[in-house]
């Protein structure tokens, strides 16, 4: 997020833990829906194919409903519109979570793809931090610079409010990449799901903040 960039945004629907949160700034323009308890449903655009893909794979297999719509200054660089898009799209699941209330609160996962193996630990308590360990061979896949991965993952935990721990090992940067996004979805599932023996918030000291 660039520093001195005009920026509003809007949560503009929060019902049934579904959001749709609104960000536009000079740099990008930004909107993302989440329905928490959906099927998969996934239509993305952000101008920067592999991320689509890889936002894709989150929501396809965390069971969300996700539709992202942004257009950025592509023509400078992928920077702004990642990362923002992370941004935006962990505002929306921050508030399609609420308080938080009756939430199982930490999830895991472990996906393979092929040669690659990829492992994903979350927790939406609130606690923004983000530790990514995945080890890329290149620079990019297609038009997605790997170095932005870790830096779109640390965006999008400090929005949603979570800890996410995300590695893994491969050969194939595509492969490596899109297990760790699938593995990060089955893990935001599991912590996201309603447990119905919780009462109240999942922590002793009554809150998440």
């Amino acid at each position: 997020m660039t520093d001195g960039s005009e920026t509003r945004a809007q949560v503009v629907e929060v019902e049934r833990r579904r959001a749709t949160v609104t960000r536009t700034t000079r740099e990008t323009s930004v909107s993302a829906s989440v329905a928490l308890d959906g099927s998969g449903v996934v239509a993305i655009a952000t101008g920067v194919g592999f991320w689509d893909h890889l936002l894709g794979s989150l929501g396809h297999h965390g069971l969300f409903d996700i539709e992202i719509k942004a257009t950025g200054d592509l023509a400078v660089d992928e920077h702004h519109t990642v990362e923002d898009v992370a941004l935006v799209l962990g505002s929306a699941f921050a508030a399609a979570l609420g308080d938080r209330a009756g939430i199982a609160r930490f999830g895991d996962a472990r996906v393979p793809m092929d040669e690659s193996l990829a492992s994903a630990v979350v927790d939406l308590g609130g606690r923004p931090y983000a530790v990514v360990d995945l080890p890329f061979r290149g620079e990019r896949v297609g038009e997605l610079p790997l170095q932005l991965v870790e830096h779109a993952l640390e965006a999008f935990a400090r929005t949603a409010g979570a800890t996410i721990h995300v590695s893994g090992s491969g050969r194939n940067d595509h492969h490596l990449a899109e297990a760790a996004f699938k593995a990060l979805g089955r893990a935001l599932r599991e912590a996201g799901e309603l447990d119905p023996r919780r009462v109240g918030i999942a922590s002793l000291k009554g809150t998440l903040r």
